[in-house]
């Protein structure tokens, strides 16, 4: 497919359907009027398990990371630590001077929702847990519809430094960290993954909560040439198709025997998969495969602003260098996306669904609030107080300009 027939034909639904958006009302309501009372009911309904308590034994967390091997809990460890001296590197800093300061301050208590279900994901806590942590955040309450004790979801919690987890997932979930229950204290910014009930119920209570994203299915796109290794490229390719059938996978190359060679791969490959039904029906929906120069395919990725951006190519250097939007860029053939998602050190929450034209991935300083401080001298206030009083009384706001008039000194 050529570029532009691409860039004329693509569409990507942002929104949800009535029914997931009425659903999410109804459940949010609830849950602001019946509180504890309408989480163990959801639970019940969706998850089928009835509760006494919501929240999870402070034991039940160390107990899960000491039920693990010593090999698991290294990786875990091992991870966290990359983590933080990434996270380290890249926190803001205050910065002063005798007139004019930018002041960083933790947010008091965050929210993160961490998947459960049928499957675990310790990678999604490290990714979102420890950056708040690096920030100075006090208190972190997370919600995970994780039911079983001596899971790796509760040891990676353990590891992250969490106390406060709560055995509750969907709209209902982020419907109480936002406007609270008798047992949970609503919190101030909501960050992780989760459905598209999860992600409507954010899109509702944002304003009343700070969100970090609205997240979309997840997608990579692969930018190669001829020296990659075309195996690896497959699997890098099967590895984001396998997330669910929504995935998407774009695969860009300047010569059409590269493309052929990919596909010839794909097609050797995927009944191997353990995912391969997955894997199939995402590759059938959501795979495009784009032939075309250089000049050109820097226009799809900066149209899409992908989550994901992988770069295998022997001028890798000069195409990443050329991206103005996505969400993370690997380069080369020793940062595949998967390392990304477990162990690089930057959080793997990422924007999707085009966002990363204008939003970038969860980092420490998304825990950061920020303020000036303003302290001018006398020197500086003579020297512009007339200009501001100019344009104050420009705007018809009289009260300004005599509160700027009477520090003025007499001329």
């Amino acid at each position: 497919m050529k570029v532009v027939d691409f860039i004329n034909n693509f569409r990507i639904e942002t929104s949800a359907n009535k029914e997931v958006e009425n659903n999410v009302a109804n459940i949010i309501e609830d849950v602001k009027e019946n509180k504890d009372q309408a989480l163990k009911r959801y639970t019940k309904i969706f998850d089928g398990y009835d509760l006494d308590e919501l929240r999870v034994d402070e034991k039940v967390l160390k107990d899960s990371f000491d039920s693990l091997s010593s090999e698991e809990q290294d990786a875990l460890i091992t991870i966290k630590e990359r983590i933080v001296a990434y996270q380290e590197s890249i926190k803001y800093q205050d910065k002063k001077d005798q007139e004019f300061s930018y002041i960083y301050r933790p947010i008091e208590r965050i929210g993160i929702y961490i998947p459960g279900g049928t499957a675990l994901y310790p990678s999604s806590v490290l990714m979102t847990a420890v950056p708040a942590s690096v920030a100075g955040v006090k208190d972190i309450a997370v919600v995970t519809p994780t039911f079983i004790d001596n899971n790796i979801t509760f040891a990676a919690l353990y590891v992250a430094g969490v106390k406060e987890v709560y055995r509750i997932g969907g709209a209902q979930a982020i419907a109480a960290l936002t406007y609270g229950t008798e047992t949970i204290k609503p919190v101030d910014k909501i960050v992780g993954p989760g459905n598209q009930y999860v992600a409507e119920a954010k899109k509702r209570v944002f304003g009343d909560v700070g969100i970090d994203m609205i997240a979309g299915p997840s997608e990579i796109l692969l930018y190669i040439d001829e020296h990659v290794n075309y195996s690896a490229v497959a699997y890098d390719i099967f590895a984001q198709a396998e997330h669910d059938v929504n995935a998407r996978t774009f695969l860009l190359c300047e010569k059409e025997d590269v493309r052929q060679k990919v596909q010839a791969e794909i097609d050797r490959l995927i009944d191997e998969q353990e995912r391969r039904q997955v894997i199939e029906a995402s590759l059938k929906n959501n795979h495009w495969q784009l032939v075309d120069n250089r000049e050109n395919l820097l226009k799809v990725i900066d149209y899409l602003a992908p989550e994901h951006v992988s770069i295998q190519h022997q001028q890798q250097e000069e195409i990443a260098r050329s991206i103005s939007y996505a969400g993370a860029i690997f380069i080369g053939n020793y940062s595949p996306e998967a390392i990304g998602d477990y162990a690089a050190g930057p959080s793997h929450v990422l924007p999707t669904n085009r966002t990363g034209r204008f939003s970038h991935g969860l980092n420490v300083n998304d825990f950061l609030t920020s303020h000036a401080l303003i302290n001018l001298s006398s020197e500086t206030y003579q020297e512009i107080a007339g200009h501001a009083e100019l344009i104050a009384r420009k705007e018809g706001l009289g009260a300004h300009g005599d509160s700027i008039n009477i520090r003025r000194e007499s001329k």
